[in-house]
This record gives structure tokens, C-alpha cells and sequence, in this order.
């Protein structure tokens, strides 16, 4: 087999023709770094490589650009990485990403833990939202015990920001109340917090 062509394309990329043919679009990083050439043969194997490499750079910079606009989970990243990459080139990408200490599971549970702490969640949704975001639960049950929440405080807030008015009317008080469980807190600690706003009856 011989490359009979090397056509720039768009996104730093360049289509590799084979005997005249179209054969695969590889990261112009790769076709520079590994000098490849019109007129050189080229067999099954080498382009298997060359197709890995590539791959493996670009998932490495696509993980890059993802991070660059926000921190992300070693879970997360590969979950969107391998939507496009195979494992092999999604494992090279976050390994190297880890070894630069972009990567970080323990950093970014706790910062994320925080910032959805001062949304007034309950801990059983934040601890959620952490495995959401493909943090293990023994991480996330361990960085949520650690924020050390006061959930009928975080109640209390809720009500005093959104349902202070919503609690005299039988129906809004129903509504009040399902609207705190799926936030995931506790009915004794939402009938509990209720009763400091007004005389609780038994819903």
C-alpha cells in the first residue's frame, strides 16, 4: 500500500489517501511527528499504530478542552471521552491528564460538594449529584459526612427563601413539604423545622 495523498482538513486534522483512496483522517500532530510522506508504503499494521497514536492525542486534547472549561471527574471525562474514542486511547488521555494533576477525584468532589451545599440541598442529594458525576459512592458518602450539613438549618433557609408564605394553606403546605422530600431531606426533619414556622398538625 502506498499514501498517495495527505490533505489538510478542518480541526487540526489531515486525511491520509491510500492507493489513491481515501483510508482515515489522522491529527496532522501525528502525520508531522511520525513523517509521513507521499509515496511511502505503508502496511495494515503501521496504519493500525499511526491510528492509535492519533487517536490517543485526541482524546488527550479533547479532555483538555473539556477541562478548560470546567473541572471534571476522572468518571465524567471518560464517559464523554468514549463516546468517540476507543478504551485504549481514552485510558492513555486520562492517565496522562492524571500524571499533570488535572485529574483529581478527591478535589473535585469536594469543590462541587461545596458549591451544591450553598444551594441548600440535603445530603442525600448532593451525594447524588457527586455520583452523577462518576464519583464512587465510597468518595461521595466520605466528602458529604465531611461538609458536616445542618440539614434542618438548610430547611429552615429553603423556607425562609421560597415557602414562608406557602405554609398557612393546607394544599400549599402538602406542596411545601413534597417539594423539601425531593430534595431529599427527611420528613421528621421537615415537620420538625415546620413546626418553628407554625402549629404542625399531622400530614
Amino acid at each position: 500500500m502506498i499514501i498517495t495523498a495527505i490533505e489538510p482538513r478542518r480541526k487540526s486534522l489531515s486525511a491520509i489517501y491510500i492507493d489513491g483512496e481515501f483510508a482515515v483522517k489522522l491529527d496532522t500532530e501525528t502525520v508531522l511527528s511520525e513523517r509521513l510522506k507521499i509515496g511511502e508504503e505503508i502496511d495494515d499494521d503501521r496504519l493500525y499504530e499511526l491510528i492509535k497514536t492519533s487517536d490517543a492525542r485526541r482524546a488527550k486534547e479533547k479532555a483538555l478542552w473539556l477541562i478548560s472549561y470546567r473541572d471534571h471527574s476522572e468518571g465524567e471525562l471518560r464517559q464523554k471521552l468514549s463516546k468517540d474514542y476507543g478504551e485504549e486511547a481514552v485510558d492513555k488521555a486520562i492517565e496522562k491528564l492524571m500524571e499533570l494533576g488535572f485529574i483529581n477525584d478527591e478535589n473535585f468532589a469536594k469543590n462541587y460538594a461545596e458549591s451544591l451545599s450553598r444551594k441548600h440541598l440535603s445530603q442525600r442529594q448532593i451525594q447524588q449529584k457527586l455520583r452523577l458525576k462518576g464519583i464512587d459512592k465510597e468518595l461521595s458518602t466520605e466528602t458529604v459526612e465531611d461538609l458536616d450539613l445542618d440539614e434542618k438549618q438548610e430547611i429552615r433557609a429553603l423556607i425562609e427563601k421560597k415557602y414562608i408564605r406557602k405554609l398557612s394553606d393546607e394544599g400549599d403546605l402538602r406542596r411545601t413539604i413534597a417539594a423539601l422530600q425531593r430534595r431529599g431531606f427527611g420528613y421528621s426533619d421537615i415537620k420538625s423545622v415546620i413546626n418553628e414556622f407554625r402549629e404542625f398538625d399531622e400530614y
